[in-house]
């Protein structure tokens, strides 16, 4: 049997995420069925919640994406990212880099775990925070969007101007949960869809101008 999620919960999203503690118990029962079948987890359960670190107060920007990589080797618990040494980046990743380039004029700044967006209070955040290894989407049926709408709900009430930047149909499902004069949203970065509106979407310049306009420190992108 595995560890419960609550275990994995920071302390800072306790008092946040204990509306859906049931709702974890549930997804516990999911997770144990899954590995008594044979089924890979990724992330690790470990990791599950990695993305809260940022706590809900320090969250300026949210970046939502769809679920974790499908690879026990890429998936740390934060969107997007990867450990630092991986080589070579997933596509989506790529395609991210890609469009810091263009939209800013400069490689991104940032390693390939993308610790330090974190670290300047970008909360990456997935609409389903597990999967099975070497297949996408596999856990997206699951009871994750209770909790990802209590982990939203909570930075909005901390900051009802955060930022949303929302890639790809299923983080847009979440819009309504934001300020609609702070979202960004377009196609999510995986080739399938980049060039069908990511590409030349210019999200990082757009969050930075929305947040120098409040007179904060813009992201180090």
């Amino acid at each position: 049997m595995l560890s419960s999620l609550w275990e994995f919960v920071p302390k800072t999203w306790q008092d946040a995420l204990s509306p859906v503690q049931q709702t974890l118990l549930e997804l516990d029962q999911l997770l144990d069925t899954a590995a008594d079948f044979g089924d890979q987890i990724v992330p690790i359960q470990e990791l599950i919640f990695n993305s809260l670190q940022t706590g809900p107060s320090q969250v300026r920007i949210v970046i939502l994406g769809q679920d974790p990589y499908p690879n026990s080797a890429h998936a740390i618990g934060l969107a997007f990212a990867v450990p630092a040494a991986t080589s070579p980046l997933p596509s989506s990743l790529r395609n991210i880099f890609k469009e810091i380039d263009s939209d800013l004029g400069t490689a991104a700044q940032s390693s390939p775990d993308l610790k330090s967006w974190a670290s300047q209070g970008v909360l990456l955040l997935n609409t389903s925070l597990s999967t099975t290894h070497a297949q996408s989407a596999a856990h997206a049926a699951w009871p994750w969007s209770p909790v990802v709408n209590q982990i939203l709900k909570s930075v909005t009430e901390h900051n009802p101007n955060v930022v949303a930047i929302l890639w790809g149909r299923a983080a847009r499902n979440y819009s309504h949960l934001f300020n609609p004069d702070r979202i960004i949203s377009s196609a999510h970065p995986s080739p399938l869809s980049a060039h069908r509106g990511f590409f030349g979407s210019k999200p990082f310049s757009a969050a930075n101008a929305m947040l120098a306009a409040d007179g904060h420190q813009v992201i180090n992108w």
